[in-house]
Order: structure tokens, then sequence, then C-alpha cells
């Protein structure tokens, strides 16, 4: 008889967790095509994070372990998902194999394919600011330290792979954004 009882709670739960990743599916789905309210709801979660930060004075390590996350994820944001630095050392090797030939008119149309799409970025970027949200409500995650030092090192670090990730946006010529772009399609 508990083993019946058991079944009936276990299958019982798989429904509940069922539903609610459809819901949460839904919602992704609804949400998918409104940028700009995506990208509100998500500085307004940030705001909300970085005023509790302030207000309470503590928890600077989960912010910074939050920040060094959407760094990271706005480089991958950044980045192609096919490196051309690859692309060209495959190229590089076929030429020396003399299975290829070297163009260097090479202009034809390669689209810029993020490595990590901007919904994806966005995802990421609210679900990390809920749950460093969340972490900074708990005296666990206070750890005591000198915080003018991670804001200072997080700033070496930005500045750093900012620059080599332009440069390599300059070497490779590809321009990640599509500011200025002709679009084409009705109105």
């Amino acid at each position: 008889m508990d083993f019946e009882e058991e079944e009936t709670s276990s299958s019982q739960f798989d429904v509940y967790r069922h539903r609610a990743e459809v819901t949460y599916r839904k919602f992704l789905d609804y949400i998918t095509p409104h940028i700009i309210a995506r990208w509100i709801a998500a500085y307004v979660i940030i705001i909300i994070f970085m005023a509790r930060i302030l207000v309470v004075e503590g928890w600077y390590i989960v912010c910074y372990a939050w920040a060094i996350f959407l760094l990271n994820m706005f480089l991958r944001f950044l980045t192609p998902k096919i490196d051309p630095s690859i692309e060209q050392d495959i190229q590089n090797d076929s030429v020396e194999a003399g299975t290829g030939k070297m163009d260097e008119n090479d202009e034809d149309f390669k689209p810029f394919i993020r490595r990590l799409p901007e919904f994806r970025f966005w995802l990421k970027t609210t679900v990390s600011t809920i749950v460093a949200l969340f972490c900074s409500l708990f005296s666990v995650f206070d750890i005591p330290v000198f915080w003018p030092i991670l804001v200072v090192y997080f700033i070496i670090l930005f500045m750093v792979t900012m620059r080599r990730q332009i440069q390599h946006m300059i070497k490779y010529r590809y321009l990640p954004f599509d500011l200025g772009k002709t679009k084409y399609g009705s109105k």
C-alpha cells in the first residue's frame, strides 16, 4: 500500500513540475519579441540589486561574482559563434597543403552570428541578478572584504578584456551590432 501512495505522490509531483515547466516556457515565448520591455525589466531588477548593495553596505563579494559573470556573458554576446581567427588558420593550413587557394578579396557576405544570442544574454542576466539579489538576503554570503580592491580589479579586468575584444573586432573586421546597417522590409 505504501508503494502505491509513494508512486501517486511522485506522479503528482511530476504533473506539477510539468505544468510549471510549460507555464515557464509559455511565459518566455510570450516575452521573446518584446525586447525593450525585457531589458527595461532587467535594468529595474539590476537597479534594485545595486540599491540593496549600496544601502546595506554589504554582500560585496556577491556583487563582484555577479559582475564577473555579467562581463563573461557580455563578452560571449560580442563574440562571433565561429571565431574568424580559427577560420583563417584553417584556410592558411589548406593553402600550405596545396588543397585551397588564398583569396585576398574574399568579400562574401557572412552574417554575424553571436556566440550568445540576445535572448539568452537577457535571460542569463535577469536570472543571475535575481539569484544575486536572493543571495543578498542571507548573512552567510556577506563575507567581509575590502570592496575598493574588488572595484579596481573589476575595472582593470573590464578594460583589459574589452581592449582585447575590440582589437579582435578590428583585426577580423566584424561589428557585433547592427546600428547604422541598412534594414529591409515593410514598416
